[in-house]
C-alpha cells in the first residue's frame, strides 16, 4: 500500500507525525506521504518539521516516510511561488488541493496547479478534459481519492484521465485513523471509479513511481 496523500496535526488532522506513521506501519503500508496543508503562513515551519520528522522516522520504521506539503487555498498569483519554496525547504511531493466539489475551492486552481511545479493535483474535482491534457502533458499525477466528499467525482477524474492520457495515483488524505485504507480496500475505491484490473495495478504503479522519483 502507497498513500501520497495524509495530514497530521501539524496541519489539520489528529495525530502526531509519529502516531500517524505507525498506524499506517501497522496496516501494512509500504509509503506514506505526510503532506500537510500550507500557505504562506506556515509553509516555512511546517515543511522542516517534517523533513526531520520523517528523517527520524525512516531511522526505525518499516513503512518510508516521506515528507510533503498540500499547498490549499494559495491565491492563484502566489502558488508557483509557494511550490518553489516548498521544494527548496525540503519537500520532497508537492500537492495542490485541487478544486473538489465539497469545499469552496478558488476557481480556477486546477488549470493553475498544472502550470507550475508540482507532482500530484490533489481530488481535482470535475476537471475538464483541457486540464486533464495538461496534466498528461507535464506529467503531473491526478488523485484517486478515498476520502469522503472528494471521492464523489473519482469517476470522473478516472474517465477525463484516461481520455487524456494522464497518470493517475491515490491518496486518502488521512486526517484521522479511521481514514486510512488497506490494499484492498484502495483497490475496490479504485474499481469504483470505474478502473479495470490492469487500469488499477497501473495506478499503484504509478505510485511506485512517483516514490522513487522523489526519494532521492
Amino acid at each position: 500500500m502507497i498513500d501520497l496523500h495524509s495530514h497530521s496535526l501539524l496541519s489539520d488532522g489528529n495525530l502526531i507525525p509519529s502516531e500517524l506513521a505507525r498506524r499506517a506501519e501497522s496496516k501494512g503500508y509500504k509509503v506514506l506521504a505526510i503532506t500537510d496543508h500550507a500557505d504562506m503562513s506556515n509553509i516555512a515551519v511546517i515543511v522542516p518539521q517534517l523533513v526531520r520528522t520523517c528523517e527520524d522516522l525512516n531511522r526505525s520504521l518499516k513503512t518510508k516516510i516521506i515528507p510533503g506539503i498540500e499547498l490549499s487555498y494559495v491565491p492563484l498569483v502566489l502558488l508557483a511561488e509557494m511550490a518553489k519554496e516548498g521544494r527548496a525547504l525540503g519537500a520532497r511531493l508537492i500537492l495542490v488541493h485541487g478544486e473538489t466539489i465539497v469545499e469552496p475551492s478558488i476557481p480556477g486552481t486546477n488549470s493553475r496547479a498544472l502550470e507550475i511545479d508540482i507532482d500530484i493535483l490533489a481530488h481535482p474535482g470535475l476537471l475538464s478534459l483541457e486540464e486533464a491534457k495538461m496534466a498528461a502533458d507535464r506529467g503531473i499525477f491526478l488523485e484517486i481519492s478515498s476520502r469522503k466528499g472528494h471521492c464523489l467525482t473519482n469517476g470522473h477524474v478516472a474517465k477525463m484521465a484516461r481520455k487524456a492520457g494522464a497518470k493517475l495515483t491515490f491518496g486518502t488524505d488521512t486526517h484521522e485513523p479511521a481514514n486510512l485504507v488497506t490494499l484492498e480496500e484502495a483497490r475496490r475505491i479504485a474499481q469504483g471509479a470505474g478502473l479495470d484490473e490492469e487500469e488499477i495495478d497501473t495506478l499503484f504503479e504509478n505510485a511506485r513511481y512517483l516514490v522513487e522519483k522523489v526519494a532521492g
